[in-house]
């Protein structure tokens, strides 16, 4: 990595230089390089077991990086002496699971870690709490358990709940593709609103339609590598290249 190279992307809310990640004798990320700009909504693409998932977990060190490096707004998130927990918690993570908590309620799985982590006191927590569930369309929900929400509800509620924590950056993987198709929408719906609004989004995503509407940057990945990235309408309509082509011809 040179100087050069480095102060060009300086400004970049995520920056990962030729990153490698081995399970084993497995490497799954072949050297990835890419960025996302403050206020980009960043579409990830590709077939199962493309790394696109484990991309997504190393850029908050969820996974940790074989090799490479990455920042999060200029600060080296795997510089081994940097404090990640502050750094991760610019970073609002939502997965394909919803990972509430079952024992409590949704306004309480809002309020646990802003008091615990923000340190913020029960009525401060309650009306960010609050907001957000409004924000996603669940103020009436508060008081329900997680199961007795619909699987995109108990998705919007997850949303709410890493909004809660006042992300610089929201990252999505894959968040709607354990829930019924007729509940896709709102999810989505959720998404476009926090976009439009100017919040950086990473998304891995099957959702074509959401990538070509909401997304700024489409990155298709196989094989561990970036294949291609541009306009999503650009690479929707006219790829470049084969894989791909072939790729595109299954999912659209």
């Amino acid at each position: 990595m040179t100087t050069p190279q480095r102060q060009t992307r300086a400004d970049a809310a995520i920056d990962v230089i030729e990153l490698h990640k081995y399970f084993g004798d497995n490497e799954v990320l072949k050297g990835i390089d890419f960025h996302v700009d403050n206020g980009q909504v960043v579409c990830v693409i590709g077939p199962s077991g493309s790394g696109k998932s484990t991309l997504l977990r190393c850029v908050n060190l969820l996974e940790q990086p074989t090799a490479g490096r990455i920042f999060i707004e200029g600060d080296e998130i795997t510089d081994p002496d940097v404090n990640v927990d502050a750094i991760r918690s610019r970073i609002g993570m939502v997965f394909q699971q919803f990972n509430l908590f079952p024992h409590l309620t949704v306004l309480r799985n809002l309020t646990i870690a802003q008091q615990r982590v923000k340190k913020r006191n029960k009525d401060e927590a309650v009306e960010v709490a609050r907001r957000n569930l409004t924000k996603v369309g669940l103020s009436e929900k508060e008081s329900a358990y997680p199961a007795h929400l619909s699987g995109g509800q108990q998705q919007r509620a997850a949303i709410a709940r890493a909004l809660s924590m006042d992300p610089d950056m929201m990252m999505f993987d894959e968040p709607t593709s354990a829930l019924d198709p007729e509940l896709v929408g709102d999810v989505l719906g959720v998404m476009k609103d926090l976009a439009s609004e100017g919040m950086t989004m990473m998304v891995v995503t099957h959702e074509m339609g959401f990538a070509r509407e909401v997304g700024d940057k489409l990155v298709f990945m196989d094989g561990g590598v970036i294949v291609e990235e541009g306009v999503p309408a650009d690479v929707l309509s006219n790829p470049g290249h084969e894989r791909t082509r072939a790729f595109l011809s299954k999912v659209l």
